[in-house]
């Protein structure tokens, strides 16, 4: 059965006019390595912390904008949400098919709240807490091409015809800020496209986005903006001793307009000097350390890396399912072909380096956790390959071969083909992303032992289950698998509203 919302009733729960507040027990374990008997012994000790949430149940006026507005996703994002906020239609050679807003964890998953006369219930993800409606939402952003939203949308190839005519009126008249261009960082061949950038120093630069921030939330009177990078893939900065290790000397750097830093961290350094969350959807190192360490001193929201859509989310759940099975993967190899300007970029080594360490790092968790199976050090082959085919335009193929040893020496070997729509994939993620930064600014707590309520860590973790090489806090563990950044994610929220995890363990019907 599905319910389309609900409530909590319980002496841990209680609503006001502006607030959920809960106290939630949270049940975990502590390790202790220790002498028993003249022997040391792995003794794990269950341990309940109890914690008060509270969230603000006013929801803002969303403003996002994007870097790289008028690229493919950008586009395809703006046009979704306009689709679905009009209720358009358009023919296909199918059918008339309805806007929506499917591949989006808030807006089209469901979770389980319980049951009811035998039967299991379930309620829309997004009816756990108060969230924006994605229809309200105001776009605007940036690119280093002029090229208005209904041309780019046109550009891109991504919609059908029929639904491309009904949105280029709300379109054409959205054009992209002038974006930040350093031909260092990208491919060579983006430059044909740079006739839309911000002149001057890096500080310039920096300047001139803070104010298109603050113009962006004045015009259109939103509350609160989240701003992120959907443009193209950098190459990685140099990570150097005395320009970009600490806070101070990041923004020294910025003053003395040192090479070493990229458009997209100077886009970061901006959002947070304004408190404006960032999150970073490509692979590049963005957040060097100075600018994590800013983020962490300011208390401003950031995350990434790398929006996670298509191979790399049937990875972490492919991974997880052989590891977890006690199959033992030994050869992970991974080829790709597309044809939009992603593909076209990441045609350039130093882009592609940046994609290839993103796409190979996520199983790491996984073969950590099994020392049945891995000896110390021990590692399955991973190669990534990433091939330009202007044919294919946004329809990527992914193809991946898993060969993992078996009992009694056995070989097992799964293959897959994956036919992507890029963009159409990689839209609802950024939708998501953006609701649930916005939403997490508004959840506070404190531990028994604290005194005073405050925010998530800056480096939100939170956003993991979207990203394929998730930010985390300096020594906070990387957890890639899919399910488990799921059951994170809900279960967060759901102690929000003093629900107590989904454990599946239905012990009622045992």
């Amino acid at each position: 059965m599905f319910i389309e919302n609900f409530k909590v009733e319980s002496p841990n729960v209680k609503y006001t006019e502006t607030e959920i507040q809960s106290v939630y027990n949270y049940e975990t374990t502590e390790l202790v390595h220790e002498n028993r008997n003249g022997t040391y012994q792995w003794i794990v000790k269950p341990k309940t912390v109890k914690y008060e949430f509270k969230t603000d149940t006013k929801v803002p006026k969303l403003g996002v904008m994007l870097v790289g507005w008028g690229g493919n996703n950008g586009s395809t994002l703006t046009g979704g949400v306009i689709a679905n906020r009009e209720g358009i239609s358009w023919a296909t050679k199918d059918k008339i098919q309805q806007a929506n807003y499917f591949g989006s964890l808030t807006q089209a998953s469901a979770i389980r709240v319980g049951s009811f006369q035998g039967e299991e219930i379930y309620a829309p993800f997004k009816s756990l807490l108060p969230m924006v409606n994605p229809d309200d939402i105001v776009f605007g952003g940036w690119d280093i091409s002029n090229m208005n939203l209904a041309d780019a949308m046109a550009r891109a190839k991504v919609f059908d015809i029929d639904l491309q005519k009904q949105l280029r009126p709300y379109m054409e008249s959205m054009v992209p800020l002038p974006g930040i261009y350093d031909p260092d960082f990208i491919a060579a061949n983006q430059g044909d496209r740079a006739n839309n950038v911000i002149k001057g120093t890096k500080k310039e630069q920096i300047q001139q986005v803070i104010k298109d921030i603050k113009e962006f939330k004045e015009a259109n009177k939103v509350d609160r903006v989240v701003v992120l990078w959907t443009a193209n893939t950098e190459r990685y900065s140099n990570l150097v001793v005395g320009l970009n290790d600490t806070m101070e000397n990041l923004l020294a750097a910025v003053d003395r307009n040192e090479a070493e830093i990229s458009p997209s961290t100077l886009f970061a350094i901006a959002c947070v000097m304004e408190n404006v969350p960032f999150i970073n959807g490509s692979p590049q190192n963005t957040f060097v350390p100075g600018l994590i360490d800013l983020a962490i001193k300011r208390n401003s929201l950031i995350g990434g890396d790398d929006f996670k859509s298509g191979q790399t989310k049937m990875k972490s759940v492919l991974v997880d399912f052989l590891v977890g099975a006690g199959i033992k993967p030994t050869s992970i190899v991974s080829y790709n072909h597309l044809g939009n300007n992603d593909g076209m970029n990441l045609s350039a080594p130093q882009t592609f380096r940046s994609k290839e360490i993103s796409k190979s790092n996520v199983v790491d968790d996984m073969v950590n956790s099994n020392a049945i199976l891995y000896e110390p050090g021990e590692h399955p082959d991973h190669v990534v390959v990433i091939k330009y085919v202007p044919y294919v335009g946004d329809s990527k193929r992914a193809m991946d071969e898993y060969t993992s040893e078996i009992f009694m020496g056995g070989k097992n070997t799964i293959v897959l083909h994956n036919t992507c729509e890029d963009s159409l994939l990689a839209a609802p993620i950024i939708l998501d992303l953006v609701l649930l930064a916005e939403l997490s600014t508004r959840i506070q707590f404190k531990s028994e032992a604290e005194n005073k309520f405050h925010s998530f860590h800056p480096v939100a973790t939170i956003l993991s289950y979207l990203t394929k090489a998730p930010l985390v806090p300096p020594g906070t563990p990387v957890v890639n698998a899919l399910s488990k950044q799921r059951a994170m994610l809900e279960n967060i929220l759901r102690a929000c509203v003093g629900l107590a995890p989904e454990n599946n363990m239905i012990l009622e019907y045992k």
